[in-house]
């Protein structure tokens, strides 16, 4: 027995001389894995029975190793690798599992390649029974290793019960991959379980998508499977389970009700499918749900039509009855395209039911029909609260009565404006406009008693005094003191009333303290119109005492033209404590009338010193943009009444207090006025002193102006002070720092949209180069002028020789004396002058036409009188000289 035992082994055990050291190491070392592993590496290319015969003997030493077994599988998996399901050795290695789990039975991963294997061997059952025996041998925190494999196999295979079974207990470890469990469904066309288990995912509040999908989303989810397969979803109430999103998801009613109206469509129930589309453009509260329900209704209505259109005519048989479905649905359909405007006025007001505007669009919709637009108005008036109207409550009322006026029931008008007026409006002004149109509506009736009385009812006294601006009182209460009834009433009396209630009136609405200018001025022309000029004119007088400037303005204006107008000159010291007491404290841009006014009654009939006076204090008195114009009027008047000399002082004030620009003018116009009376030297310091605020480059019409007059009565002296001072104040305004600043600024306000505009080096050497055309332009400026053809006319003559006809008297002027010599030597310097040449300097032209002077010029010595010292006589001739 033994020796039929050890002879095949023997056969078994033939080993290779390379085998002979691992065979020793093994005797020596028979439980170290280490050896093991070495000795199996040596025969990883050995024919496939080596390699295993020396894992087997390894895994009988060492049966617990996880190491060996592992790497033992692996090698049998993949000597089976790419045979046939159907090969013997596939069965092999399923045994060898099977032993490897005896041992490894608490180990995933033996576990795990176990399951792969069997699924990639087709066998459904033995795979499943693997999977089932690894989830109950494993710890349960390792079943999360088993699962995903698990589920892989069910899916690839169609075996869908045996896959529900699978996800129902996967779902009992792991319930938030209920999302993957109904995707499985819907693929599986099991629609009905699928239903039922996304109602539970949206009921659940804790649940939480894997995939970000909120719950709203998992609503619209459920709602689209249940309403387009109502045939294949039997085990859920659709109609509550929508109705239950329309109560939680208000945002998305008009998908919700589409998806219930859809539902009940697919199920052939069209008429409570056309129910609930009504019910939901009744209900819906935003413009978008009810364009998507709409919408749907309208297709729906148009696709059914179609159909029933197209059965009719490809039916031979159709009889009356067709035709008669056929118009209703027509019909049906035109009503509904025909209420939509009034469908979505519905959806408006159900939005905020206390918009006004909306009521009143929803009255033109129902147009040509009374009674409804009475039902409207009816509902209107009861549902909008005046303190959450948007909008002004009171048109409401005023419209429904005017309705009624229009169609001839005036009696139930007057009963909706009684209704309208105990209404408890917000502002004092509504209830106001109701009074108002009532008794614009008794005028229209030709019911003018009534109107007046109606009035009368509005401006009654309370029983107990109330503020107007106290919102905590009703508006009834402070009607009285509401100006636009007691405006309406004034104007009643004036056409219907008497003198004597009239002003009753105007003088209850001045006690009550609500008039306003316009009220004071109606009433003064009410009562100048009945010829009561003075009572008038205290009606003035008590609105200059209420109001304030520029409020008073008008009145004003109203009382002093009506006074003048009266009384003229007659009154002439009331009539000037009038102004006086007007320009008292009347502000600048209201004095220049006044002013003339004031002035102008003086002319007329006062005096004339009075009236210059009164034209002097307007001139301070207007704003300063005035003062100009103010001092031409002033200048003129002086002119007539006084003649031309005296508005010297009155031009040499407005040269004090007018600004640079105005000054200028008035400058020029003085100087001509000196020039027309033959003053030119008067004039030439006029010039001179105007020059010293005349930038040359900006004032250019200034020095032309100057210029002329200097060629039309100066002589070379003249015109060369008039150049020197030009170059002096161009100079000036050259040199000045603040010239410079604003060069800097104009440069750093050109650049600033660059970026930077460069280095702080960059920005100055532009300005230096700058700075440096402007001084070659002042340069150029003078020579061209010296250069020009200048005809030179002496001051004495003017446009010819010298007779009685052209000579300007001076009465003033001193006779010195002419000679000829002097003569010759000023055609000398001119001649030099004239002659320069055109590229010189103007500096240079000047000193050499000065230096001709100086050598021609000879100066006459003559004796001063010994009175003029008087005590301080030089004692010598030299240091008379010198002196």
């Amino acid at each position: 027995m033994s020796e039929k035992s050890t002879q095949p082994l023997q056969v078994e055990l033939n080993f290779e001389e390379e085998d002979v050291p691992y065979e020793e190491e093994i005797l020596r070392n028979a439980y170290s894995v280490k050896h093991w592993l070495r000795y199996i590496d040596h025969k990883a290319k050995a024919p496939n029975n080596g390699v295993n015969l020396v894992y087997e003997r390894a895994l009988k030493e060492l049966p617990g190793s996880y190491k060996i077994w592992y790497n033992y599988l692996r090698t049998r998996r993949k000597q089976v690798r790419g045979r046939i399901p159907t090969d013997p050795m596939y069965e092999q290695v399923n045994n060898t599992f099977e032993r490897a789990l005896v041992f490894m039975h608490k180990m995933p991963r033996i576990w795990m390649d176990y399951g792969v294997f069997m699924s990639s061997q087709c066998k459904i059952t033995r795979t499943r029974h693997v999977f089932d025996r690894a989830l109950r041998a494993l710890p349960i925190t390792q079943h999360g290793r088993i699962w995903p494999l698990y589920l892989k196999f069910v899916q690839r295979y169609e075996i869908p019960e045996t896959a529900l079974r699978v996800y129902r207990r996967y779902l009992k470890l792991f319930p938030e991959d209920a999302e993957e469990y109904v995707a499985y469904l819907q693929e599986a066309q099991r629609l009905d379980e699928a239903a039922q288990q996304l109602a539970h995912i949206v009921d659940n509040e804790h649940f939480v998508s894997k995939h970000g999908k909120s719950n709203h989303q998992l609503w619209n989810e459920l709602c689209d499977l249940i309403s387009k397969h109502p045939h294949k979803v039997h085990s859920l109430n659709v109609d509550a389970i929508i109705r239950g999103g329309l109560r939680r998801y208000t945002d998305q009613l008009g998908h919700l009700w589409n998806s219930l109206a859809d539902y009940y469509v697919r199920s052939g129930l069209f008429d409570r499918a056309r129910d609930i589309y009504e019910e939901a453009i009744q209900t819906v509260t935003t413009v978008r749900d009810f364009t998507q329900v709409f919408d749907e209704y309208a297709q729906f209505e148009e696709l059914s039509l179609n159909k029933r259109m197209e059965q009719v005519a490809n039916d031979e048989d159709a009889n009356e009855e067709d035709d008669i479905d056929v118009e209703l649905r027509l019909s049906r359909f035109e009503y509904l395209m025909e209420r939509r405007l009034l469908l979505l006025n519905s959806v408006l007001l159900r939005q905020n039911p206390h918009n006004v505007h909306e009521w009143h669009k929803r009255v033109k919709l129902y147009e040509d029909k009374p009674e409804e637009i009475i039902n409207t108005y009816t509902e209107a008036v009861q549902t909008v609260q005046p303190k959450l109207a948007v909008g002004q409550l009171h048109t409401l009322w005023v419209e429904f009565a005017k309705f009624y006026e229009e169609n001839g029931q005036v009696d139930d008008a007057r009963v909706v404006f009684e209704r309208g007026t105990q209404v408890e409006y917000v502002k004092v002004e509504h209830l106001a406009a109701v009074w108002c149109e009532w008794a614009e509506m008794e005028l229209r009736q030709q019911q003018f008693e009534a109107a007046l009385k109606l009035m009368q009812r509005a401006t009654a006294m309370p029983k107990r005094k109330v503020a107007y601006h106290d919102e905590t009182e009703t508006v009834q209460m402070r009607l009285y003191k509401s100006l636009k009834v007691w405006s309406m009433y004034a104007d009643l009396e004036e056409s219907f009333g008497t003198f004597k209630t009239c002003k009753a009136v105007y003088e209850r609405i001045i006690d009550l303290k609500i008039c306003t200018p316009q009220i004071i001025i109606n009433y003064g022309l009410f009562l100048e119109e009945h010829n009561y000029y003075e009572e008038a004119y205290r009606a003035y007088e008590k609105g200059i005492a209420l109001f304030k400037w520029p409020n008073v303005y008008d009145i004003w204006n109203s009382y002093l033209t009506k006074f003048l107008k009266r009384y003229g000159g007659t009154k002439l010291e009331r009539a000037r404590d009038l102004f006086e007491q007007c320009l008292d404290n009347c502000p600048p841009e209201h004095a220049k009338y006044f002013y003339l006014l004031y002035a102008k009654l003086e002319e007329e009939h006062g005096l004339a010193r009075h009236a210059m006076a009164v034209y002097d204090r307007a001139t301070s008195a207007v704003k300063e943009d005035e003062m100009f114009d103010m001092y031409n009027i002033f200048i003129k008047k002086a002119a007539e009444i006084y003649g031309l000399p005296r508005t010297r002082e009155i031009y040499e004030k407005a040269i004090e207090a007018l600004p640079e620009q105005n000054m200028r003018h008035m400058c020029v116009k003085f100087a001509e006025l000196e020039t027309k009376l033959g003053e030119v030297d008067r004039a030439r310091a006029i010039y001179s002193h105007c020059s010293q605020v005349c930038d040359p480059r900006i004032t250019a019409d200034f020095w032309q102006t100057w210029k002329e007059f200097e060629v039309r009565h100066g002589n070379e002296d003249t015109m060369r002070e008039m150049l020197r001072i030009k170059r002096s104040v161009q100079a000036t305004y050259n040199t000045q720092v603040n010239m410079m600043a604003a060069q800097f600024l104009n440069t750093n306000s050109g650049a600033a949209a660059d970026a930077g505009a460069g280095s702080g080096s960059d920005a100055m050497r532009m300005l230096e180069e700058k700075a440096r055309q402007a001084a070659a332009e002042a340069k150029q400026k003078p020579s061209q002028t010296t250069s020009s053809n200048i005809m030179f006319v002496r001051g004495e003559t003017q446009g010819g020789s010298k007779t009685k006809d052209n000579t300007v008297v001076n009465p003033d002027e001193i006779d010195i004396g002419d000679s000829d010599e002097e003569d010759d030597d000023e055609d000398e310097a001119e001649d030099a002058a004239e002659q320069a040449p055109e590229g010189d300097s103007a500096a240079a032209t000047k000193t050499d036409a000065e230096g001709l002077i100086m050598k021609k010029l000879r100066f006459e010595q003559k004796a001063i009188p010994a009175k003029v010292f008087g005590g301080l006589k030089p004692s010598t001739q030299q240091d008379s000289d010198e002196e």
